[in-house]
């Protein structure tokens, strides 16, 4: 469980449905290519009575309930455009995340006036969930950049992947870039071809992804890269005060990949399912302002990181481990220069070749 990557639950302060502004803008960004997509690659003539939807890596629902309505929106504007509106179909989303994930919040959350029957699927989506061709449309909105747990090389202190001294991949040694692309490009290539055996012929999979260019200098600093060196450095703080080990730290790696438009494309093509509609990135006119700010930056972290670091650490830490970074970010110029932050959004949406 310690690997485990699960966004804080509830809708309190530290919770992510209070703390996930941005992946609620590049909901709404992606709007205008889901619902053109829609519009022009999904036949509604071979659609039957019920249009089954998917969310892979749903959370507590806050930015999924968005997105499901755009998709079943696009969708009952599509049989009234060919004038079929007596043949729109009942909708069925399922909501997949991790068994750790607070599904409480998500049912208590579900918006009263929407279009679609509701359904909790938990489990991780790099297996099979659903029967073979049962969906329709397959959705996944910064997921796919959280791996099942950080690769076991970097932990290990007898590997030449141990990444001692760093929590991630930035800047890290070659042996450690290696052990996470792989481990990203396994674990992605999984996601893929179980949906494939779970779309329809033709049923459409979307697909939302922070990424960084491929030209990136990975020795040039940019917002995440300096962002989580500056939190590895409260780690080793609090370890030097003897609040844990040392090798507490050392042996803790964020499971967290920022893969490349390049490299997605590729890990896509080799499984060989699908063909690409489109791949373009995204632009989130709120970005730098919902992300700026030391405070607001670190209670983005908790939500996202808590969960595993009370499982490493223990839960006695946490409050100054937050403060402690709110205030080395405060003191940084990390998030003074918004150029310093190189990463973007992309969507990819893929068509289920014919079997």
């Amino acid at each position: 469980m310690e690997g485990e990557s699960v966004m804080n639950g509830g809708e309190g302060a530290n919770s992510y449905a209070q703390n996930s502004s941005l992946q609620g803008g590049i909901v709404e960004a992606a709007r205008p290519v889901i619902e053109e997509e829609i519009s022009t690659k999904i036949d509604v003539k071979q659609i039957s009575s019920t249009f089954k939807i998917a969310d892979y890596g749903c959370s507590t629902g806050h930015n999924s309930f968005a997105a499901m309505h755009v998709i079943t929106q696009a969708i009952s504007r599509k049989f009234d455009t060919e004038e079929l509106s007596s043949l729109t179909p009942d909708f069925h989303v399922f909501f997949n995340d991790q068994v750790f994930n607070d599904f409480n919040t998500l049912f208590k959350s579900l918006p009263p006036k929407r279009l679609y029957y509701a359904a909790g699927v938990p489990g991780s989506f790099r297996v099979r969930l659903l029967p073979k061709r049962s969906i329709d449309f397959a959705y996944s909105s910064f997921a796919l950049n959280w791996l099942s747990g950080a690769p076991k090389a970097v932990a290990e202190k007898t590997s030449p992947a141990w990444n001692n001294g760093k929590i991630h991949h930035f800047g890290a040694r070659k042996e450690v870039l290696e052990a996470y692309t792989n481990q990203f490009a396994e674990e992605t290539k999984a996601f893929l071809d179980c949906r494939a055996e779970e779309l329809m012929p033709g049923g459409l999979l979307t697909i939302l992804l922070p990424v960084v260019p491929a030209s990136c200098n990975p020795d040039t600093a940019y917002t995440v890269d300096t962002e989580l060196g500056v939190f590895g450095s409260c780690l080793v703080d609090l370890a030097k005060q003897g609040r844990f080990s040392a090798d507490k730290v050392d042996s803790f790696n964020l499971p967290l990949y920022f893969t490349n438009p390049e490299e997605f494309k590729g890990i896509i093509e080799s499984s060989n399912n699908y063909t690409i509609e489109r791949m373009e990135t995204l632009y989130n006119p709120g970005k730098r302002v919902l992300s700026s700010g030391p405070k607001v930056r670190a209670t983005i972290f908790r939500a996202a990181f808590e969960f595993m670091l009370i499982n490493h650490f223990g839960g006695e830490i946490i409050d100054e481990l937050f403060d402690l970074y709110a205030n080395k970010l405060a003191a940084s110029s990390v998030l003074s220069d918004t150029a310093n932050d190189k990463t973007f959004e992309i969507i990819v949406v893929l068509k289920r070749k014919p079997s």
